[in-house]
């Protein structure tokens, strides 16, 4: 804060000023409420994942540090609700005794996004800390730690990312660092304390953290390039602003972790595993103490304003996040590309995760069919050019474009995704756990296929569902408008677009395992009667007489190309015409996996009829058969008999 110069502010007699005491005890009531959210992540995920379970049971130690997280949970909300009170503060620049003594706390808690994103991280917390008190198995621990991290991402993401010039950019990068550096923090600083209550298993624990804490390294130093990026307008930033110095001292910090993280997982594992149980503390604690000033400077730089970067005074580049494109063409698609962070990372990860399998099955002597492979990365393809090529640029601005985004995603990707069979590469790529009863990422996988909640959605009324009213309800809502205005927004809009379409196609034509198995003839009636539905849509959309999040495109102020009615009535026009490609792959796949599916049960049968024969007695194998003909035999006996 010194360096920054927000603890030595320039005060102008006359103006309001929130006081001294507003200035040091909001990012202190910040620091802790990211101290807290940070232990708790870390406290839950060794309960749930670093710690073996016994077939699902939290062991109790597991118990002792989810009841710990429910603890820091508390201390998180109480912390979010003094930061929501300086943060009024602060933003009124009154003192925080006219705060309390007002009645501004209701409408910044509700109607200001700074507000809301605070008010929610009480809530959360709470429901956090309520809900860890009766965990008892893996999966409940597991859940809070998802919900736990969802909680820390409100108040980062309505800071200086939300108002960047690349806003997208520094949005998605910011979420992702925080993510990364909160289970790698909390990871570490909860291990530690593991360590320190001298209990059994620190060499799983610590095992089981290096390898997580290599993927979070990564994560962060990728995630954290990115924010500063969409930051800073030139290399020379870093050298001549306070924000610049700031963040290279983190870089500086975060080269130290590495290196430290790289001498723990090198040196001190193999002493554990030696039955030497302090060797962890020695490095751990000088990491977790260096890791906190990392977070402290985190917190400096929050507070310290971004070099001016000179943008241009307009309201398409305050929404996109760039200029309004020129007018649309064939070839301004195909090289007016645009980086979205989400799912260039989400591509990259859907590749490698995938690759890696084939190869580890590949040095194991096992085969692969190379059809799965390529319809992975056709898909993965795919993926990448709708997310971002051209039509990543052009979709916020033009309906048409958005729409043929959303048949991709939800139509066309999915199927070649489902066609790849990934999970059941996962289950035969993934080594079972080494303990008996514990849950590695392959009994994860299998839980998560029993489950209830994976049960009850995709069940092939439910995915239907999901696939066809969702649709109707973005779009027929106000949802669709909201969703336009915040980046958060089209990328949320966009991944249910994936999942929902991905859950359908599971069901239709999907080669992995599934809860609920449909014969194919019923598949085949599913997606006849799901698919005029999408036609349904598109002529809904070319007879509407009003433009759907008309105010959004308005502010664009678009001067070419066709008006925002006419060219929603050509986005209709996509979303009726569009199904019939995917329609027809999805035939091609669904008679190919029926004939493949009569081909085995006659060849079984075969087997069966081949087995029975070469007994004492003969038979076919098959007990109707068999009653068959011996009935026909009797008739042929008795006729002859006559």
């Amino acid at each position: 804060m010194v360096l920054g110069g927000a603890a030595t502010p320039r005060i102008i007699p006359g103006l309001p000023d929130e006081g001294t005491l507003t200035r040091w005890m909001l990012p202190l009531s910040k620091l802790a409420m990211d101290v807290s959210g940070v232990l708790t992540v870390g406290l839950l995920a060794v309960a749930a994942a670093f710690l073996p379970s016994d077939k699902g049971l939290l062991g109790r130690p597991a118990q002792s540090y989810v009841k710990g997280a429910s603890w820091s949970a508390l201390a998180w909300a109480v912390a979010a609700a003094v930061a929501l009170v300086f943060s009024l503060s602060e933003t009124l620049g009154a003192p925080v005794g006219e705060i309390l003594a007002g009645n501004e706390l209701t409408s910044y808690a509700s109607q200001v996004p700074q507000g809301i994103a605070l008010t929610l991280v009480v809530l959360f917390a709470v429901a956090i800390a309520l809900f860890a008190r009766g965990a008892i198995t893996a999966g409940a621990a597991a859940g809070l730690l998802v919900f736990a991290l969802v909680t820390l991402l409100p108040p980062a993401l309505t800071g200086h990312s939300s108002s960047a010039p690349n806003h997208g950019l520094a949005t998605t990068s910011v979420g992702m660092h925080l993510l990364f550096l909160a289970l790698w923090v909390g990871g570490l600083a909860a291990t530690c304390v593991h360590a320190l209550r001298g209990q059994a298993q620190i060499d799983v624990a610590a095992a089981r953290f290096s390898r997580m804490a290599l993927w979070c390294f990564i994560g962060v130093g990728l995630s954290g390039v990115a924010a500063g990026a969409s930051r800073l307008a030139t290399i020379g930033d870093l050298f001549t602003s306070a924000y610049g110095l700031l963040l290279m001292a983190k870089v500086a910090a975060f080269a130290v972790l590495g290196y430290l993280g790289w001498r723990h997982r090198g040196r001190t594992l193999p002493r554990l595993s030696a039955g030497e149980p302090h060797a962890f503390l020695r490095l751990a604690l000088g990491e977790v103490m260096l890791m906190g000033a990392t977070m402290g400077v985190g917190v400096a730089l929050s507070r310290t304003a971004p070099p001016p970067v000179n943008t241009p005074v307009d309201r398409a580049f305050e929404l996109l996040g760039y200029l309004l494109p020129p007018p649309l063409s064939l070839g301004n698609l195909f090289t007016l590309w645009w980086f979205d962070l989400f799912f260039a990372v989400l591509a990259a990860a859907l590749a490698g995760l995938y690759g890696a399998g084939v190869v580890r099955l590949a040095r194991r002597g096992d085969k692969w069919p190379v059809g799965r492979t390529v319809s992975w990365g056709i898909g993965v393809v795919i993926l990448v050019l709708s997310t971002q090529s051209g039509i990543a640029r052009y979709a916020p601005v033009l309906f048409s474009v958005h729409m043929t985004e959303h048949m991709i995603l939800s139509m066309l990707v999915p199927i070649f995704f489902v066609l790849g069979a990934p999970v059941t590469l996962a289950l035969r790529a993934l080594r079972p756990a080494v303990r008996r009863g514990d849950r590695g990422p392959r009994e994860w996988i299998t839980v998560i296929l029993h489950s209830r909640v994976m049960r009850f959605v995709s069940h092939p009324a439910i995915a239907t569902a999901i696939f066809v009213v969702s649709t109707f309800a973005l779009y027929f809502t106000p949802l669709f408008a909201a969703a336009m205005e915040e980046h958060l927004g089209h990328i949320a809009m966009t991944t249910h677009f994936l999942l929902s379409g991905t859950l359908f196609f599971w069901v239709i034509i999907g080669v992995d395992p599934a809860p609920h198995k449909l014969p194919h003839a019923g598949r085949l009636l599913l997606l006849m009667v799901t698919m005029p539905f999408h036609a349904f849509f598109g002529i809904a959309l070319m007879s509407m007489g009003t433009v759907l999040a008309g105010a959004y495109y308005d502010q664009l102020g678009r001067t070419w190309g066709a008006s925002s009615l006419s060219d929603q009535q050509t986005g209709g026009g996509i979303a009726w015409g569009f199904g019939e490609i995917p329609t027809l792959i999805v035939l091609l796949a669904l008679g190919f996996q029926w004939w493949r599916d009569d081909e085995r049960v006659a060849r079984r049968a075969d087997r069966r009829a081949d087995a029975a024969a070469a007994k004492p007695g003969g038979g076919t194998g098959d007990a109707e058969l068999d009653a068959y003909n011996d009935y026909l035999a009797k008739l042929n006996r008795r006729d002859r008999s006559r």
